[in-house]
């Protein structure tokens, strides 16, 4: 499989190297890497904006002018499939991690093993992605694709699915999880979440990135934050 991927870090001597491993990976997995650098932010968005073109996005959070932690809020503002990995000298950025939905952190110096680790499983989410359900509902039928699924829940006899826009369908929330996949839990008996959309989890319930919530019944926060570490 083609990635087009991108590497921004203001350090010539760190860019090169992690573009040397990421296409190593690639040759080695079998995959063909198209591998951009970028020395700033700004100099990735002048090639980037209204092109939309990467899959995986390897990029450094210190740096001059915009830093990667706004560089991904507003590159998630155009694009929610990029994979986004951040790389970083320190470990206190991981809050703002779930802000963009960022695939994982790796840590400079960055070792071959942990970022071959990390590009195979954005190469796996990305396989996942391509994944569509097909729904039948109010006569029409609706193509969804997977990873847009943020929650869905039980009314009655119906499954409201919520993605861009709600979707409705007479189904079972056990039906619905047989067409999902590992990024999906069930946290009750009413509803599943997207792992990978949840921004915080209380006692009492789950905050998803776009800011709406899902209740957690008594006893269920140990699972949710088990699910959410398996995912790492």
């Amino acid at each position: 499989m083609t990635y087009k991927i991108a590497v921004c870090d203001d350090s010539d001597a760190d860019r090169a190297h992690i573009a040397a491993l990421t296409s190593r990976w690639a040759e080695d997995a079998g995959h063909t890497a198209l591998i951009s650098e970028f020395s700033s932010a700004e100099s990735f968005f002048m090639r980037y904006d209204g092109q939309q073109e990467f899959d995986i996005l390897l990029l450094d959070i210190e740096m001059g002018g915009m830093d990667g932690v706004e560089m991904a809020k507003r590159l998630r503002i155009q694009c929610d499939t990029v994979e986004i990995i951040f790389i970083t000298g320190y470990s206190d950025y991981i809050a703002e991690g779930y802000e963009v939905s960022a695939l994982h952190y790796l840590l400079k110096p960055v070792h071959e093993d942990k970022l071959r680790s990390v590009l195979c499983r954005a190469a796996e989410k990305i396989r996942k992605n391509e994944r569509v359900l097909t729904l039948e509902t109010g006569g029409e039928t609706v193509r969804l694709p997977i990873y847009k699924i943020r929650y869905a829940e039980v009314f009655g006899n119906y499954v409201t699915i919520h993605a861009d826009a709600p979707v409705t369908v007479k189904m079972t929330l056990g039906e619905l999880m047989r067409e999902l996949d590992d990024r999906f839990y069930r946290v009750s008996r009413s509803a599943v979440v997207n792992i990978t959309e949840i921004g915080r989890v209380t006692k009492s319930e789950i905050r998803l990135s776009d800011g709406s919530s899902v209740p957690l019944p008594r006893g269920a926060y140990e699972g949710v934050n088990r699910a959410i570490i398996n995912m790492k």
